[in-house]
């Protein structure tokens, strides 16, 4: 059956006065501040204490824009007829946002934590070369990087916590089996959960 002549533009316009009766969703920024998603990209942010300038960021980032330069420090030794160690010192760890493409490698690379994703985006500039932000602005941006989700519930024990739980139930076992074997001889278990010696012998 062919189509009516004028039934697009009916729905076209149909289209039209539903959208009329809706109420705006206009968000009034900058007046009014986006609500951004937990996990939004917005800058990169340092935490200079954890960065011990093992230059894995920079090597893997694919648009080479991020920027290390460090000094090697010697360290005396810490007990007498030690030997003196060497240790890497950061200098200057810059970010160029005008390359960056917001990949995230550089912060799933990090073997220490020092890099995180901060919400914040309102960091425009009217020349390219102020969008290569230096490790004192990064450092500020770590101050808005979000505390971690909470864990979900229906998630699968950490290995670590899992490990130590099962120590201590095996701690709690052997307790429990020592108190039941002492309650069936008679004897009083010691405190400490040691086995009782015999008067005039030895254990």
């Amino acid at each position: 059956m062919p189509p009516i002549p004028g039934s697009g533009l009916a729905k076209g316009l149909a289209v039209t006065l539903r959208t009329m009766t809706k109420r705006a969703h206009t968000a009034q920024y900058p007046e009014v501040q986006p609500e951004l998603p937990p996990r939004s990209r917005g800058v990169i942010g340092l935490f200079e204490e954890n960065c011990t300038v093992c230059m894995l960021c920079a090597r893997e980032c694919p648009d080479w824009c991020i920027y290390i330069d460090s000094h090697k420090e010697t360290v005396p030794a810490a007990t007498p007829g030690g030997r003196e160690r060497s240790r890497n010192v950061l200098d200057r760890f810059a970010i160029d946002f005008s390359l960056c493409m917001y990949c995230g490698i550089c912060i799933e690379v990090c073997p220490f934590d020092a890099l995180f994703w901060s919400p914040e985006f309102e960091y425009a500039e009217t020349d390219i070369h102020d969008l290569t932000h230096e490790r004192d602005k990064l450092r500020e941006w770590m101050w808005t990087v979000p505390a971690p989700p909470a864990l979900d519930p229906c998630a699968e024990e950490p290995k670590e916590i899992a490990a130590a739980r099962k120590a201590a139930e095996k701690a709690e076992a052997a307790a429990a089996a020592a108190a039941a074997a002492a309650a069936e001889s008679g004897a009083t278990p010691p405190a400490d959960g040691t086995p009782d010696t015999p008067a005039g012998g030895t254990a």
